[in-house]
């Protein structure tokens, strides 16, 4: 989107607002674009990451079926045929 117009930036966060409206409360954090990931050792070295994230949103569902049927018509999924989306459960703390 770096190098869109004004005009095609406003259409694709069209879309990002429809899905959000879509979700409605479960949507705790629709977070934002990511870039530049790094894979730090234990010695503190670091290597860029092979990993492709290229955003993050928070979401908040009763199980993990849930989560993914409020992914249905996010924009990545239209904008890319190649583009996948991953969901991870946040576990609790011990103790907190």
């Amino acid at each position: 989107m770096a190098a869109a117009t004004p005009k095609q930036q406003a259409k694709g966060m069209d879309a990002w607002m429809k899905w959000g409206a879509k979700c409605g409360a479960q949507l705790v954090d629709m977070g934002a674009p990511l870039v530049g990931g790094l894979a730090v050792a234990l010695d503190g070295t670091s290597k860029k990451s092979r990993k492709n994230v290229s955003g993050y949103s928070i979401l908040q569902a009763d199980s993990m079926d849930k989560a993914k049927k409020l992914l249905k018509g996010h924009p990545h999924l239209k904008a890319n045929a190649g583009c996948t989306l991953e969901i991870n459960e946040v576990m609790p703390m011990p103790s907190m």
